[in-house]
């Protein structure tokens, strides 16, 4: 045997799945990462719209603290217990406002004329030569 098959057989291949997902997740980060800090802080905050801001400045600091809970755990420490768990739960507490705000945003706006018209051409009105009739007229008066 060689020396990576005897390695393959100290952990099940479930974990080696795991790792290789995780190897490809990192550079994936690592390319993020190079492509928010190849561009000024400043020059990308003034392109943005004050929602866009607050969207990168969110995601900013949740993966950073994200970062920091992935470190803790390497160190042995229960992140569930220390204070960055507390802060996660406050990012994700305002990114959910944003995403309302957006959301909001792109809800579709009602044309209250056009509405209007709608429903006043979609009821039906009595005529007087019509008598009593609860009826719509069907094309012809009735004689």
């Amino acid at each position: 045997l060689s020396e990576d098959d005897s390695n393959m057989e100290e952990y099940p291949t479930e974990i080696h799945d795991y790792l290789t997902a995780f190897e490809q997740s990192l550079g994936s980060v690592d390319e993020m990462l190079k492509t928010m800090v190849s561009v000024p802080r400043s020059e990308l905050q003034q392109k943005l719209d004050p929602l866009d801001q607050a969207k990168l400045d969110l995601v900013s600091v949740y993966t950073l603290n994200s970062m920091f809970w992935v470190y803790l755990a390497t160190q042995g420490i229960n992140p569930k217990e220390h204070p960055v768990k507390q802060e996660l739960e406050r990012i994700r507490t305002y990114m959910n406002k944003v995403k309302e705000i957006t959301d909001k945003k792109k809800a579709s706006k009602l044309d209250k004329g056009a509405a209007s018209r709608f429903v006043k051409n979609a009821l039906w009105e009595p005529n007087a030569d019509e008598g009593t009739s609860k009826a719509p007229a069907k094309g012809k008066k009735r004689q």
